[in-house]
């Protein structure tokens, strides 16, 4: 490579190895961003020539060019190659070889530095928005399974011990909630994006005479960052973007992993379709729940992803530092990875098939109703831990007996305390125990068709 070839390269008295020019490209990666560096060029150019910095013609000279450079590369006709170093340099020295040296004036009163946090905010903003619009499929596939659920009653679990029964409708709503909150997040994450960086140049602005608000209406960004060093440093959002996905896919992965248990022959409460299982390359009779147990896996990467840009900014100087080129991957790979799994969750919560007898089989085991008769004492003017007392004592003579609670008589019942009354029976049945809890976010059916009436309105 000859002296001078790089656009830097003025103050160097020899090439850059060629070993050193793998391993510091990022074009094989950073090419993703071709439409926003390019978005954010054009609109850069005809901020230089409303301030009279180049000319008119000179400005549409670039945008053509521009623009002719966009079209080839979504036709899979442009060429790129590794020293080119960045797509900020592939566009660059694409467009100077298109419309001669007007190319090189584009340049003018930005850097790398505040080009790619352009790229980058421009990216995130769209596919944040991607993102908001799966995860709101998804909630719709959570509340249209609510719905077609309602009154199938399942064990619900603490400590994965039966606990009390509980509506089936109830608990896809809950993960319907958590993604409530996810999508909430992801706003409030883009209102930190969308704030435009072009502008801050290297570290310190620069003194050419620039209309950063007019870039920013052309960007559509509400507001310009405040501070030039804070500006090309600042990947808070990237970090911030990357945990709320984090939080996404825990969420993605908790329903999953019911998933994989639930469709086991030990629970037999789900089925998951065909198309949504694979096989076993040596047992014939397998149906693996694959794509539950991927979606499981993959929040691991994403958590790596979090850790990895955590790691990468904890000990940086200030201001750019090129350990920042490492925070594209781990985004990249987030946004990828997200998108995909919220995706095909939603597809695959439309084939489920839930085993309804065996769940309200399943709920009313392991003495669900006990916490109902202990409020039924309570009712009855027992203080709580009494009324804990006599029935934990009431369950250990069942478990002693081989009885369940329904299977108790009232005399049996009154040797633990005198006041039962023929009524306690009426708080045995699982679906008696789901009704009664008809306070705001509670499991009875009336609530829970309370609350899906609540969200349809919204």
């Amino acid at each position: 490579m000859k002296k001078g070839k790089k656009p830097w390269g003025g103050r160097f008295s020899e090439p850059t190895d060629r070993e050193v020019e793998a391993f510091t490209s990022s074009i094989h990666y950073d090419r993703r961003l071709y439409r926003y560096d390019i978005e954010g060029s054009v609109a850069h150019a005809r901020m230089l020539a409303k301030q009279g910095i180049i000319t008119k013609g000179e400005a549409k000279a670039i945008r053509t060019g521009l623009r002719g450079i966009l079209a080839d590369i979504e036709a899979g006709t442009f060429a790129f190659h590794s020293d080119d170093e960045d797509i900020h340099m592939a566009v660059e020295k694409a467009l100077t070889a298109r419309i001669g040296e007007t190319g090189g004036k584009l340049h003018a009163a930005r850097s790398r530095n505040d080009q790619i946090a352009l790229d980058i905010r421009l990216y995130l903003r769209a596919e944040i928005g991607r993102v908001v619009e799966l995860t709101d499929a998804l909630k719709t596939g959570f509340l249209e399974l609510a719905k077609k659920e309602m009154g199938v009653i399942l064990p619900g679990y603490t400590h994965m011990q039966k606990a009390q029964p509980v509506l089936l409708s109830h608990y896809l709503l809950a993960f319907r909630e958590m993604f409530d909150r996810d999508e909430a997040r992801l706003r409030e994450c883009l209102k930190r994006v969308n704030v435009m960086p072009l502008g801050a140049a290297a570290l310190a602005g620069t003194g050419i005479p620039i209309d950063r608000h007019y870039v920013a209406r052309l960007l559509k960004f509400p507001e310009v960052t405040a501070n030039s060093i804070d500006t090309v440093s600042d990947r808070d959002f990237v970090a911030e973007f990357i945990f709320v996905a984090s939080l996404i896919m825990m969420h993605l992965s908790r329903f999953c992993e019911d998933l994989v248990l639930w469709s086991s022959d030990e629970f037999g409460y789900v089925q998951i379709a065909d198309a949504f299982t694979t096989g076993s390359s040596i047992m014939p009779q397998k149906k693996n729940p694959d794509v539950a147990e991927l979606i499981r896996g993959k929040t691991g990467r994403v958590y790596g992803n979090l850790i990895a840009l955590l790691t990468i900014l904890k000990g940086l100087p200030m201001t750019y530092n090129r350990d920042l080129q490492e925070d594209k991957e781990p985004l990249f790979d987030t946004v990828d990875t997200v998108e995909a799994c919220l995706g095909i969750l939603t597809a695959m919560i439309g084939r489920l098939t839930y085993n309804r007898e065996r769940m309200e089989v399943g709920a009313a085991g392991g003495f669900a109703t006990a916490t109902d008769v202990a409020e039924y004492l309570v009712m009855k003017g027992v203080p709580f831990r009494e009324a804990h007392g006599i029935v934990g004592r009431i369950v250990s003579f069942c478990i002693q007996n081989g009885k369940e609670l329904t299977g108790l008589t009232l005399r049996e019942f009154r040797r633990f305390y005198k006041g039962f009354e023929k009524d306690v029976f009426r708080c045995l049945t699982v679906r008696q125990s789901v009704n009664a809890r008809k306070a705001t976010g509670g499991t009875a059916e009336e609530t829970v068709r309370r609350r899906i009436a609540e969200i349809e309105e919204c």
